[in-house]
């Protein structure tokens, strides 16, 4: 695979779906997160969801998670909605108590394996495979809302410079939020490196 079909291929999906934020392979073997883009290397992508199949993905998901929260005796309630192309749950606090932050891990780390595992759920009772996003107390949203920040911050540096800047290793959900605020700036932006370690270039204008 050549660098322009990889920045392509990197560009369009953390900059409309995050196909997937499971672990990627090396730059040579792309993760599934950028690969299945629609506009990629030419590959059956899964066709779009209806709205009737991402609520029947949530209601699944909400089922899986609340008798796991049961099993472990944790508190939470569940909120279930659709997110554009995509199914969204949140465990967040509930009457009875809030949250256990061990649920989120060091740097989300537990909340990534539930995500995953709540993927798993969903596809074994649908037949289909789940994009479906997971977030616990709010911190997706609270991690969003930083990296928009650093984002902005990093299309600053480079408008007034002209130079690219190179940001710190993210996970791909973490660089599909930059990236998406880097092309509403009008500027471009690729990955680069290895998973952990992989990370996001903001690029000057061409």
């Amino acid at each position: 695979m050549s660098e322009h079909e990889t920045l392509v291929e990197d560009q369009t999906t953390d900059q409309t779906t995050d196909q997937a934020d499971a672990s990627e392979a090396p730059v040579a073997e792309q993760s599934t997160d950028e690969t299945e883009a629609a506009s990629a290397a030419p590959r059956r992508a899964r066709p779009t969801a209806t709205r009737a199949q991402l609520e029947r993905e949530g209601e699944v998901a909400a089922d899986f998670l609340e008798t796991l929260l049961d099993i472990a005796d944790l508190d939470g309630d569940l909120d279930v909605d659709v997110d554009g192309d995509r199914a969204s749950v949140s465990i967040v606090d509930s009457d009875e108590g809030r949250v256990p932050r061990r649920l989120v891990g060091q740097d989300g780390i537990v909340l990534d394996s539930l995500q995953e595992l709540t993927r798993l759920a969903v596809q074994s009772a649908t037949g289909e495979r789940s994009r479906l996003m997971l977030d616990i107390a709010g911190h997706r949203a609270e991690r969003r809302a930083a990296l928009v920040t650093l984002a902005q911050q990093a299309i600053a540096q480079v408008k007034d410079s002209g130079e690219s800047t190179a940001l710190d290793p993210m996970s791909a959900f973490e660089r599909k939020v930059v990236h998406d605020e880097v092309l509403a700036a009008g500027l471009a932006s690729e990955s680069e490196g290895v998973e952990p370690r992989r990370y996001v270039v903001v690029l000057p204008a061409s």
